[in-house]
Formats: C-alpha cells, structure tokens, sequence
C-alpha cells in the first residue's frame, strides 16, 4: 500500500472516531456534569500522547509552549461550549452540522486575524450555510434552540483555534511593534497536540470548579460511565488526534478536508442508528444546506483530489 493510500483508509478511521465519539460523550454526560467530563477527558488524553511525544515535550522553549497554551486555550473554550450545546441538544446530528460551519468559517478568521486572502468559495459558501442554518432554527418558530446556541458558538472559537493551530504547527515570521522581524519556530506536532489537550484539560478543570456541582466520587466511579469517559479519551481523543497526526504527514493537504466535510454526515448517520434520532424534512433540508456549503468552500482541494484518486485507478 503506498502511503497516499494509507492516508486515505487512516483518514476515513479518524472519521468514524470522531463521529463514533459523539455518541460516547453523550452517553458520558448524561450521567456526569459535561465541564467536569471535558476535564477528564482531556487531562487523561494529553498525558496518554505525553507518553509517545516526552521526548518532544522536553525540548520545548518557553515560546513554544506558550504558543501551544494559546492554542489550547482557544480549543478548550470552544470545548466548553461544544459540550454544552451537547448537553442541552435534542438532536446530534443537527449538532454536528452546525459544529461543521467552522470549516466555512476558517478562512473568514484567517483573513481577519492573519492578513490571509480569503478564496472566493468561501463568500459564496457563507450566504448557503447562513441559509441552512437558518432553516436548521425555523422548528418550533424562529428560534435557536440553548443546544444550537451552544454549536455556534462553539463554530466560531474552532475557526480561531484552526488558524492558530495551523499557525503554531508551522515555520513563520513575527514582527513586533518597532518593526523587528524575527524567526517563529513551528511546534512538533505531537508536543503541539499534548500541550494543547493538557490546556484544554485544565481550562475545563477551572470551569467546572467554579460553574458545576460535582456529585458523590461513588456516582462517578460507575462501570458504565468510566467506560464512556475511557472510549472517548483514548479513542475520540488521543487516538483519534494521534491517527489524524500521522496520516496527514502522508498525505496532501487536500486530504484533510474529506475528514470535516464527511464527518457530520457519519454523525447523523450514527445518532439515527444508536438513539434512533430522526430529523424533519426542514432540519434535512437545513442539513444539506449546510453540507453544500462545506463543499462549495472547499471545492478546490476537493476537486484536486478527487483527480488525484482517478489517476490512482487509471
């Protein structure tokens, strides 16, 4: 198998876990307080990949590291609200596809926040995802529901997080207030990736801390729901990040895409098959919606690669 290959049967694995790894967290937080579940499930991730990447973690400088926590400061706030809008959503799927406007967003916050030129599907696909969500919110009247409220949110923090991981994970220049340039040393993936969760871990740790209640340490000790915690740390978390690392270091950039634009298809597929969640045909119709502006704001990367897989079989 060549490794183009291998990154294509890798990625298409990181998309079930990380579909698969929506059911997991809901199951966990029904039965715990979510800030405290994001806790766990970050706290225990991180220090699983600190195991694979220690060697990296000990030749960090004090900028990367602080570049890292940045990072990680962002992902867990827009953890923190993504675990909310799972908390208080009725409906995963509708969830995932909100979640997935991020992708539409990136670009958008790229050239706000870094001077990226922003390429002309993105302004068409806004205007289409705008629409979707819109119909997503007509159920019940014109109103977003606390768990959608919760998506979008957690949407627009990912799209900051996406620039500034993709940022720290690259070589760059920096240049200060008096006009000095100087060199930005990237950050090892895997070190980048446990900083990160450890941030993540630790942010949602002070959350809960100070917003939740925590129950008898007995309530927390169930079989089932350290098995839910368990799945969703070691496969929606460090290994799903850990297969997603290496695959996308054998495959082009256009590779990455198929793993956000397909997700929130899996996710819905998955919650109709494990809590027999079904959707309205205003709410599938708000879904498309969304799933073709994901596809229009990517159609580049995924047109280049949909050549390369046909010269592949040719």
């Amino acid at each position: 198998m060549t490794s183009a290959s291998k990154a294509d049967v890798l990625l298409l694995t990181v998309t079930l876990m990380a579909s698969i790894s929506w059911m997991f967290s809901k199951e966990a937080v029904s039965l715990m307080p979510p800030l405290l579940f994001v806790a766990i499930r970050f706290l225990l991730a991180g220090s699983l990949l600190a195991l694979a990447g220690w060697r990296q973690l000990r030749l960090l400088s004090a900028e990367q590291v602080r570049r890292a926590m940045v990072v990680g400061l962002f992902f867990g706030t827009a953890m923190c609200c993504w675990i909310m809008g799972l908390h208080f959503s009725s409906h995963i799927g509708v969830g995932a596809f909100l979640t997935s406007l991020a992708v539409v967003l990136v670009p958008v916050f790229g050239r706000l926040a870094f001077a990226e030129r922003a390429p002309a599907s993105t302004w068409l696909a806004l205007p289409v995802a705008v629409a979707g969500l819109a119909l997503l919110s007509l159920e019940g009247g014109f109103s977003l529901e606390a768990g959608q409220l919760f998506f979008v949110a957690a949407a627009v923090i990912f799209a900051f997080y996406f620039n500034l991981n993709t940022h720290a994970a690259n070589h760059g220049t920096v240049t200060d207030v008096s006009g000095n340039t100087r060199h930005r040393e990237k950050v090892p993936a895997l070190a980048l990736t446990t900083v990160v969760l450890w941030t993540v871990g630790a942010l949602a740790s002070a959350a809960s801390l100070t917003l939740e209640t925590w129950p008898p340490l007995d309530s927390l000790m169930l079989p089932s729901l350290a098995g839910w915690v368990a799945a969703s740390a070691i496969i929606g978390t460090a290994g799903r990040f850990f297969i997603q690392t290496y695959a996308q270091s054998l495959s082009p950039n256009s590779h990455g895409v198929v793993i956000m634009v397909v997700e929130p298809v899996w996710t819905a597929l998955m919650a109709a098959a494990w809590f027999g969640e079904r959707m309205s045909l205003v709410q599938l119709a708000g879904c498309a919606l969304i799933f073709t502006a994901l596809l229009v704001n990517r159609w580049r990367a995924l047109r280049a690669l949909l050549k390369t897989l046909l010269a592949r079989t040719a």
